[in-house]
Parts: C-alpha cells; structure tokens; sequence
C-alpha cells in the first residue's frame, strides 16, 4: 500500500486562499505538491463594468512589472473606459455644445424682435 501524504513545501501551513496546491506526479514517480496562482481579473471599464479588450488580465504584481503601452489602449481613456463609452461621452459633449449654440442663438433672435 503506497501512502499518498504529501507536505507543504513552503513555510505557510494553512488551507488559506493563497496557499492553494494540486498533487503531481513527478517522471521518478513520486507525489509533490505544486502551488497554483490566484485566477486573475480582466481590467473593467468604469462605466458599463465590461471587460476591456487589449489589456492583460495578470495578478497586480506582474502588472506593475509590465511597460505602460503593454497596460494601456492608444485612445482617450485607454486603459480605464471602453470605445463604447467613449465614443457616448464625445458624442454626449458634442450634443450639449450644439444645444448651447442654438440656445445662444435663439436668445438674440428673441432679443431681436
């Protein structure tokens, strides 16, 4: 009968979430413990909360490891807001400039007559 008790290889003896392991088996047969990593998060957008596409989804260590045009989109609020929610933004400036124009126009054709 083969004992399959296997130890810690770290100083960390708790069950906590970041001391998760699996069992594997080596090419000379025996049994160790390998630690596997946190799952990681993919960046969300600040406004509709969906996932940003072109940032990698990596622990916060091994971003900040990482250059800044690896982190981040070549656009207006790359790397925190989606195309989506910018393209809305310019478009919803765009629309408040108009209406202040035509506001401002209307007010000296009333004053006009």
């Amino acid at each position: 009968m083969v004992l399959n008790r296997v130890t810690y290889r770290r100083r960390l003896s708790y069950n906590t979430k970041s001391n998760k392991t699996h069992l594997c088996k080596t090419p000379g047969g025996k049994l160790v413990t390998h630690y596997s990593t946190k799952k990681t998060q993919i960046s969300k957008c600040g406004d509709c909360k969906r996932g940003l596409r072109g940032i990698p989804a990596v622990r916060p260590t091994k971003l900040a490891s990482l250059s800044k045009r690896v982190k981040t989109v070549n656009r207006i609020y790359g790397g925190t807001k989606c195309s989506g929610c910018v393209r809305s933004r310019i478009v919803r400036a765009f629309l408040i400039e108009e209406q202040k124009i035509v506001a401002k126009v209307l007010k000296a054709q009333a004053a006009k007559k």
